[in-house]
């Protein structure tokens, strides 16, 4: 038994809201190992570009939270939230790395659509402005899985829970209830989306492993 333990790996699956993530870990055996919800940033705006950014172009200046500021600084903001989203995603990870009683090996996160490099780039273009927060923490999260040797999955959200079923052999709508059932509140939408990604992360690793035995 502990032999076997030790041979398993496990898997974390994320869910972005903001400037915050559901982590769902589970082990290559399927077993629930740790759910929890981190913070990435603490006491800085949450969204520079769709904020910040937008007001410094002139955007959204008649809502009642508008207040005026220049292209320079909502860059130096921007920069400053993403240094701090990447230093809390290292400590997230390594806090939930200390917490799981075996190794984990990769993390799923939603993919990142292409955006402008710069960061004045995103936020003269509405659309990568709308999304460049979201895809920041995404990206941060990566970075700091990344330097800790873990493989990242990129998962698409529309699809993820058919790649899922089709890893797992059943329903995964049926499996994440289930498991939820058995772990009880709270089981939310996030912690359900995050441990599908997790169980396609780790169908996904079964069939790299698989073809690298033939």
């Amino acid at each position: 038994m502990a032999k076997t333990r030790l041979r398993q790996a496990a898997t974390v699956g994320a869910v972005e809201h903001g400037n915050s993530a559901v982590l769902v870990t589970i082990a290559s055996s399927g077993e629930l190992l740790d759910r929890r919800r981190i913070d990435l940033t603490h006491d800085l705006p949450t969204h520079p570009y769709h904020h910040e950014g937008a007001w410094a172009m002139g955007r959204y200046l008649s809502s009642p939270w508008a207040r005026p500021i220049s292209l320079g600084d909502a860059v130096s903001l921007v920069e400053r939230v993403q240094a701090a989203a990447a230093h809390g995603a290292h400590e997230a990870l390594e806090a939930l790395a200390s917490a799981v009683p075996i190794p984990i090996v990769s993390i799923a996160i939603r993919a990142c659509p292409e955006l402008p490099p710069m960061i004045e780039e995103r936020i003269a273009d509405n659309r990568a402005m709308t999304l460049a927060d979201s895809v920041m923490y995404r990206r941060a999260l990566a970075s700091a899985a990344e330097a800790r040797g873990w493989t990242v999955y990129w998962y698409d959200r529309e699809r993820v829970a058919r790649d899922a079923s089709a890893a797992m052999g059943q329903d995964i709508d049926a499996l994440v209830d289930m498991m939820g059932r058995a772990i009880g509140p709270p089981w939310q939408a996030k912690h359900k989306l995050a441990a599908t990604a997790a169980f396609a992360a780790i169908g996904c690793s079964t069939r790299r492993l698989s073809r690298g035995k033939r």
